[in-house]
């Protein structure tokens, strides 16, 4: 991010929103209740999945199921990234300090980033062996591959039930991962009633392929928009030129540059920008429009805004010194 030394007469303005100062107070204590509850939520999830993980893997080698297998295989990959989730969320909510001047919210971006990469390589290795079993078919056992496959189904339902209400990209993420495993228990489920009713073997591989191009695209999707998070990218609905025309008619401001807009955690945009005054502009004035602007406008809570009074423009001239 680009920094701008201050020119004399200059003035910054730092603000969550003028006229908050009670509600960014309560704006804490509402964080503190969402990190809990998404913390309740990733830990029922995990707790249900470690335990059929174990279950699946136990059953998928018996069997010889590579549906089972691969379900048995992303429900272990899916317990590691609920708990990087939950680490990430008490990382997040330590304060800043000296050397994180932002805090830690970015964690939970940072865990959402390295589950998408961990679903994809996975994938990966799973539709590799598909392909080498679709060559050299191999014997299943289709009754108990039908029951495990239920149960782990079952589990997994329960699992997506317990992180229903999250809405953070780290959420997002574990939500991802259990969905991925529900698909692979019913393309189990699905797998194993052809091989009863059709003794179709290759059932096994092929519904294995299927779940698993279904999941690349998930998995796609989460690392495409926590990488765009990390590289500093604009959050959905705001945008530099947004934020520009919402301030072009604030009585004073007569130009919005060095704009920036980026966000912690995907969620709450934050904004950085110079504004220059109109000549006879009354820069505190000014500098409460630009915030109420802002938040009205756009729901920016989070601005740091520099006012240029040094230089300004009136109207018909291109520049001119106050005084």
């Amino acid at each position: 991010m680009q920094q701008h030394d201050h020119p004399p007469g200059a003035h910054a303005g730092h603000d969550h929103h003028p006229d908050h100062g009670h509600t960014h107070h309560a704006g804490h204590h509402g964080h503190d209740h969402a990190h809990g509850a998404s913390a309740h939520r990733l830990g029922w999830a995990l707790a249900v999945l470690l335990i059929f993980t174990v279950i699946e893997a136990v059953g998928g080698w018996w069997v010889n199921s590579l549906a089972l297998l691969s379900d048995a295989v992303h429900m272990a990959a899916d317990s590691a990234a609920l708990l990087l989730a939950l680490v990430a969320i008490r990382l997040s909510a330590r304060p800043p300090s000296a050397r994180l001047t932002y805090g830690n919210g970015r964690w939970q971006t940072l865990a959402a980033f390295v589950n998408g990469l961990v679903l994809l390589l996975l994938t990966a290795g799973l539709i590799v062996e598909a392909l080498h079993r679709l060559w050299q078919p191999e014997v299943v056992e289709g009754g108990w591959m039908l029951v495990i496959a239920a149960v782990g189904g079952l589990a997994n339902l329960g699992a997506l039930v317990a992180l229903t209400g999250g809405e953070s990209l780290n959420e997002r993420g574990a939500r991802l991962h259990v969905l991925s495993d529900l698909l692979g228990s019913a393309a189990a489920m699905m797998a194993a009633g052809l091989i009863l009713g059709f003794n179709w073997t290759v059932a096994d591989p092929l519904l294995s392929l299927l779940v698993s191009a279904l999941i690349l695209r998930s998995g796609w999707h989460l690392t495409r928009d926590s990488a765009h998070v990390l590289l500093e990218g604009a959050p959905p609905g705001v945008s530099a030129s947004q934020v520009r025309k919402a301030l072009a008619d604030v009585p004073g401001v007569a130009d919005a540059h060095h704009v920036h807009v980026w966000s912690l955690n995907g969620a709450e945009p934050v904004v950085t920008l110079h504004v220059q005054l109109t000549a006879q502009a009354e820069s505190e004035a000014t500098l409460r429009a630009v915030h109420h602007r802002l938040h009205d406008a756009l729901g920016i809570e989070h601005a740091t805004v520099q006012i240029e009074a040094d230089v300004c423009i009136a109207p018909g001239q291109t520049h001119c010194l106050p005084g």
